[in-house]
């Protein structure tokens, strides 16, 4: 298997787990820390998917070498891939959003629960709130662009197997 096939197969692996962990996980456990762990595996789906696009970019020859990191593939991924696939710019936004709130949790130095829903605070103690209303919808977003992305990359599979 190539590398965008094996990235392709995790980002669905990924949006599988954060989609069960929603719908089948969170409504027994109730536990509101379960929504972060749903949030970090949407953006490995979509990290993985972005990444699967990529490397089939580039075992093609069409876009030069990046880094292997999320800053690196995602400048080349937005300034490159956007406009040739026409890709729509919803799916860079929520890549952004879910990055931005992930972030503001690694350096949060307050977090807490409050009835279903996760709350991030920064320094100066601006709220974030994780509600699975939300998730629903990121996850739902999620899967349209690994539809579309496995689209673009499957074109020319058959030639791999």
């Amino acid at each position: 298997m190539e590398d965008f096939q094996i990235a392709s197969d995790k980002a669905k692996k990924n949006i599988q787990i954060a989609d069960h962990m929603l719908i089948m996980t969170f409504p027994l456990v109730k536990d509101p820390k379960l929504l972060l762990a749903v949030m970090k595996n949407i953006f490995s789906s979509l990290n993985n998917s972005m990444s699967s696009l990529l490397y089939y970019e580039r075992l093609f020859k069409r876009i030069p070498i990046f880094q292997d990191s999320f800053e690196s593939k995602f400048i080349v991924f937005k300034n490159k891939m956007v406009s040739k696939h026409h890709i729509d710019n919803e799916y860079v936004n929520l890549i952004q959003e879910i990055r931005e709130i992930l972030l503001a949790h690694k350096n949060s130095p307050v977090e807490f629960s409050r009835g279903d829903r996760f709350v991030i605070c920064s320094d100066n103690y601006r709220m974030k709130t994780i509600k699975v209303s939300d998730l629903k919808k990121y996850v739902a977003k999620t899967k349209l662009f690994i539809i579309d992305i496995n689209r673009l990359v499957s074109k020319n599979a058959g030639i791999f197997k």
